[in-house]
């Protein structure tokens, strides 16, 4: 039995479960990301019956911002949001990795027939965009929820359960959806140069025989795909955490975000917090990748003993 034949449930709790290791392992940097994202962030205050424009004003790289949350926040704050973040990983990743292999397969189909030859760009391309947007779609709340929580310097919410109630409940149902269509876009991005680029890498070394399959191969190809995926993301990601973040009616939308952001803080703004996104995203992927693989042969090694015992 190959791990193409096991049960799509079996798919999605590995993916899942292997992308919330990658997250756990990962989180303070995400948050340090999040942090450094909403610097610079413009806000309007009334003042003395007046409008006051106010702007962030420290400005600082990934290892202050981190040893700055430490020292005034305590260290559990590098790891606000880390149950929303989990859930979201639970619903998300099992989506867009867990049925990746399914949408390919089905695409490869669609377009040549599932014929052998060539590395199915096309195929891969748009099964990532599929599987990204479809878990978007389920996964929204807990990724507007574990923003909020991540960029809060102060106790915002008691709890996550909290959190989605006070939202829902001060925003509406929608508040919780908040984001959607920056995060669909971001998401098709991130999909198409993660997964499909670790799935791309893989195969060309195998098939060129540079590498053997195993744990430095999967090492080697999710370096390529951090790399890639952080350079491609990270001005849809800066505008998906300023957006998600901001009070109801600040921004009249993503849209509109990244037209103020541009005009009020220039084009390096979409750029904010490269540094902790690229090592966050690097080691997410390390994490997750080699986790991944290895819960796939343990998995299919499962089912496999189970069908000869019975």
């Amino acid at each position: 039995m190959t791990y193409d034949n096991l049960p799509i449930v079996v798919k999605l709790l590995t993916a899942g479960v292997s992308a919330s290791f990658a997250d756990l392992a990962s989180f303070p940097l995400d948050t340090a990301k999040v942090r450094l994202q909403i610097q610079g962030e413009v806000h309007a205050v009334v003042q003395n019956g007046t409008v006051a424009v106010l702007r962030s004003q420290s400005q600082q790289g990934l290892f202050s911002t981190i040893v700055h949350m430490v020292k005034h926040e305590g260290s559990r704050s590098l790891y606000k949001g880390l149950s929303a973040g989990l859930q979201r990983q639970m619903c998300f990743a099992s989506i867009r990795i867990g049925f990746y292999d399914n949408f390919k397969g089905y695409y490869q189909q669609l377009i040549d027939g599932n014929s052998r030859a060539g590395f199915h760009v096309g195929a891969r391309v748009a099964a990532g965009i599929t599987t990204g947007g479809l878990a978007v779609f389920v996964a929204q709340p807990t990724d507007v929820v574990k923003v909020r929580m991540q960029a809060a310097k102060t106790s915002r919410y008691s709890s996550t359960l909290q959190a989605y109630k006070a939202i829902a409940r001060t925003e509406g149902v929608k508040g919780l959806w908040k984001g959607t269509f920056p995060n669909v876009s971001r998401n098709a991005i991130v999909n198409v140069s993660e997964i499909v680029c670790y799935d791309l890498i893989k195969d060309i070394f195998l098939q060129y025989n540079l590498m053997k399959d195993g744990i430095p191969l999967h090492f080697a190809s999710a370096v390529v795909a951090g790399f890639c995926t952080t350079v491609v993301a990270s001005p849809v990601d800066v505008v998906k955490t300023r957006y998600m973040n901001s009070p109801k009616g600040h921004y009249k939308g993503a849209m509109d975000c990244a037209i103020r952001m541009f005009v009020q803080e220039g084009g390096r703004a979409f750029y904010k917090g490269f540094t902790p996104s690229f090592c966050r995203l690097l080691s997410w992927n390390i994490f997750m990748w080699i986790t991944y693989e290895q819960m796939k042969i343990l998995a299919t090694k499962n089912f496999t003993n189970q069908n000869l015992c019975i």
